[in-house]
C-alpha cells in the first residue's frame, strides 16, 4: 500500500498541484520516502482541520487510485502543536525506523525545496519545516544519536556481513547510484574485492564506481552481472520491478546452485517478491530489516531523552512565535488607531491656536506624539506577547478589541497568508540552515 503512494521524481510536483488545488488547504509539504508518506499542511481558516484533513485524503486516494475508505487504516493524523512536535521528531530521526540516520534531513529538505519551487509553501510551515532543520542540526551535534549503524544501507550491508562473513571474498552488486547506493559503498568501505555497480545513467554510477575503486556496467548487462554477484543490494527509482523472477532464474542456472542474496532497499521494491520462491535465493527488503534495526537501537536508546528535550525547547520557540502572529493586527489596529486619535487632535491644535508656530516646532510636537504613543501602548503590547507565549492570547486580543472599539480585519475568500496554527484556522502540519531564504 506505501509503494502505491510513492512520489519522487516528476510524480511529485503533480501531486503538490493537486494538493494546492484544494481551498482547503493554504501549504502544503509532501514527504515520500522508503518508510514514510506524509502530507504537511496548513488548514485554511474557512472549514479549518477537518475540511483540511478531508481533502489530504481524498487527494492522496485520487492519486493511488484507491477509496478513502480503503486506505483509513493505514493513516495517521495530528494536527496542532501534536503535528509541529511530529515534524521536528521526523526531521531529528527521531521517528525513523532506524533512530539517528541521516538520511531523513535531506528527504524532509527535498520535499521543502519541491514545495517552494511548486509554490505551496507561505510563512507559516515554510517557518516550522525550517525550524525542523535546526532542531535536526542539534540533536546532530548534541547528542550521540547518529553513533553506529545510522542507515537503513548501513544496516543492509551489516546483515551481507553477518550471512557472509568477510565480504572481501564475496562479489557485492549496487543496482541503482543514488544516495541510498552511496551510503552503501561508504559502509561497505574501500577493501575488499571493489564493488560492482549497474546504473540506468552509466556516467552516474561510473563515478560512483570510481569514488570507491569499483566498476560500472550499463543497464543492459544487469542479468550477466546477476551471474557473478554474491550480495546485490537495490536502491533504484523505478516504479515497477527490475529484477524479475525469470531474469533471476536464467542467472541461476548460470551459477551453477551458488546461493544469491538480494537485499532491497527501495520503495517501492526493485525485486519482484516472486524471486524469494527460487531455490538458494533470498531477498530482503525494509520491512524484514527492521529486526537488524532493533538490536541497533539498543545503544542509542539513552540519547533519546536528550534529544527529545532539544524537540520540546523548539517546540516551546515556534509555538510562541506562531501565537505571535495571531496578537500582531491588533498591536497594529491598537497602534494606528491611537496614533490616528492623538495625531488628528494634534493637527486640529496646530491649524488653530498654535497656527503661529513655525516647521521646527510643529516637527517636535509631532515627534513628542510618536514618543508618547510608543510609550502609552508599550505595556499592552508585551503583555499581548506574553499572552501569546502562555496560551491566553485569544482572550487579550478580544478585550482589547472590545475596549478600544478595534475594527476587524477584512475578510476576503482567501484568508491573510499569516495567521496562526492554533486557534480556529491550523491545520495539520509536520530551519534549514540559519544563512538559508524562508518563504513569504
Amino acid at each position: 500500500m506505501r509503494e502505491r503512494f510513492a512520489a519522487n521524481g516528476d510524480a511529485l510536483p503533480q501531486v503538490l498541484a493537486r494538493l494546492a488545488g484544494r481551498p482547503e488547504l493554504r501549504e502544503t509539504v509532501f514527504l515520500s520516502t522508503c518508510n514514510r508518506v506524509e502530507v504537511f499542511a496548513n488548514a485554511a481558516a474557512r472549514g479549518g482541520v477537518k475540511q483540511a484533513l478531508l481533502a489530504i485524503r481524498e487527494v492522496l486516494a485520487a492519486y493511488a487510485s484507491v477509496s478513502p475508505s480503503e486506505i483509513s487504516q493505514y493513516l495517521y493524523e495530528k494536527h496542532g502543536e501534536d503535528a509541529v512536535r511530529h515534524i521536528f521528531r521526523v526531521t531529528a530521526s527521531l521517528d525513523s525506523m532506524v533512530l539517528g540516520e541521516p538520511q531523513i534531513l535531506g528527504q524532509v529538505k527535498d520535499a521543502y525545496e519541491a514545495a517552494l519551487a511548486a509554490g505551496t509553501l507561505g510563512h507559516l510551515l515554510g517557518r516550522c519545516v525550517h525550524r525542523a532543520f535546526t532542531v535536526a542540526k542539534r540533536v546532530r551535534s548534541e547528542t550521540a544519536l547518529g553513533a553506529g549503524l545510522v542507515s537503513i544501507s548501513s544496516v543492509a550491508v551489516d546483515l551481507a556481513r553477518r550471512i557472509f562473513g568477510d565480504l572481501a571474498d564475496h562479489t557485492v552488486l549496487l543496482v541503482g547510484a543514488g544516495e541510498m547506493a552511496e551510503a552503501a559503498a561508504k559502509s561497505l568501505g574501500r577493501g575488499g574485492r571493489p564493488i560492482r555497480i549497474v546504473n540506468r545513467t552509466f556516467a552516474t554510477g561510473e563515478a560512483l564506481a570510481k569514488e570507491f575503486g569499483g566498476t560500472c556496467s550499463p543497464w543492459s548487462a544487469l542479468e550477466d552481472e546477476l551471474r557473478m554477484a554474491d550480495v546485490v543490494v537495490t536502491s533504484t527509482g523505478a516504479n515497477t520491478f527490475v529484477v524479475t523472477a525469470d531474469m533471476v532464474k536464467r542467472a541461476m542456472r548460470a551459477r551453477k546452485g551458488r546461493t544469491l542474496f538480494f537485499i532491497d532497499i527501495a520503495v517501492p521494491r526493485n525485486v519482484d517478491p516472486a524471486v524469494h520462491g527460487l531455490d538458494n535465493v533470498y531477498v530482503f527488503n525494509v520491512d524484514d530489516l527492521e529486526q537488524q534495526v532493533a538490536e541497533g537501537l539498543k545503544s542509542r536508546q539513552k540519547e533519546v531523552s536528550v534529544a527529545e528535550r532539544i524537540v520540546n525547547a523548539e517546540l516551546t520557540e515556534y509555538v510562541s512565535w506562531a501565537r505571535g502572529l495571531d496578537v500582531q493586527p491588533a498591536v497594529v489596529a491598537l497602534r494606528a488607531k491611537t496614533r490616528a486619535v492623538l495625531l488628528g487632535e494634534l493637527e486640529r491644535t496646530l491649524s488653530g491656536r498654535l497656527k503661529h508656530l513655525g516647521e521646527g516646532d510643529r516637527a517636535a510636537l509631532e515627534q513628542m506624539m510618536e514618543s508618547a504613543v510608543n510609550k502609552l501602548l508599550h505595556a499592552p503590547t508585551t503583555r499581548l506577547k506574553a499572552g501569546a507565549a502562555n496560551g491566553t492570547e485569544g482572550e487579550h486580543v478580544n478585550a482589547i478589541k472590545h475596549l478600544f472599539d478595534l475594527p476587524e480585519p477584512p475578510r476576503t475568500s482567501d484568508p491573510p497568508e499569516i495567521a496562526g496554527p492554533f486557534g480556529s484556522g491550523a491545520g495539520s502540519v509536520a530551519e534549514k540552515d540559519d544563512d538559508e531564504r524562508l518563504p513569504h
